[in-house]
């Protein structure tokens, strides 16, 4: 007996057809894509986060790169996304508590941090010269966030009426005593020193933080 050669059968014609036209169609939008945003004159992803650093914290900018950090930390759009993202961080975390963590991280964290603290890789930034301590926290404070965006302590600055009736209807009733509505609060105002609160987390327990 012998087999008879031949060609794709109808099915298998139809079918790479198909997958043929997904390709077309994939490299077509693609290309169309990215005509329209060259001549758009748009920013396809636009910046969540200002700065207008001081002469300190263009050092401190410049010692962040230097000293490695960026191995670990993203900021200003440079470094990678393997530790903590520190775009914005200056309108999360207050010049106060960040020239305190850099000096002594884990206390001031209130737990135990993945990379930073006593013999871990990041332990030496507790042991850098006070200059460039001063430098680093200055880039970091005044590294901020646009409010309403991801990397924002704020939202924007108006109330929605879909997240209040959610609110209304999922909420505990317990929660208006226990937590304020952060909307209600100052952009202009001091950002917290504390920790980042977190009701399920005790200050023993480990904490993926760099």
């Amino acid at each position: 007996m012998t087999m008879k050669g031949g060609g794709l059968r109808l099915g298998e014609k139809i079918l790479f057809g198909i997958a043929a036209l997904f390709v077309v169609f994939a490299v077509i939008s693609f290309i169309g894509m990215e005509i329209y945003r060259a001549h758009s004159g748009k920013k396809m992803y636009a910046s969540a986060s200002t700065f207008d650093f001081s002469a300190q914290g263009r050092v401190g900018s410049e010692r962040f790169r230097e000293l490695g950090c960026t191995n670990c930390h993203r900021a200003v759009r440079n470094g990678t996304n393997h530790g903590v993202g520190l775009d914005g961080i200056g309108s999360r975390r207050s010049a106060e508590y960040l020239a305190a963590f850099l000096r002594q991280p884990e206390s001031t964290y209130q737990t135990q941090t993945l990379e930073h603290g006593p013999g871990k890789r990041a332990a030496y930034v507790a042991d850098l010269p006070e200059s460039d301590l001063r430098a680093i926290t200055s880039f970091l404070s005044e590294w901020k966030a646009v409010q309403g965006s991801p990397d924002a302590r704020w939202p924007e600055d108006t109330h929605s009426g879909f997240i209040d009736e959610m609110v209304k209807i999922w909420a505990p009733s317990t929660w208006k005593s226990q937590y304020h509505d952060v909307r209600d609060e100052s952009p202009s105002a001091t950002p917290p020193v504390g920790p980042p609160a977190s009701p399920s987390a005790s200050p023993s327990a480990p904490h993926e933080d760099h």
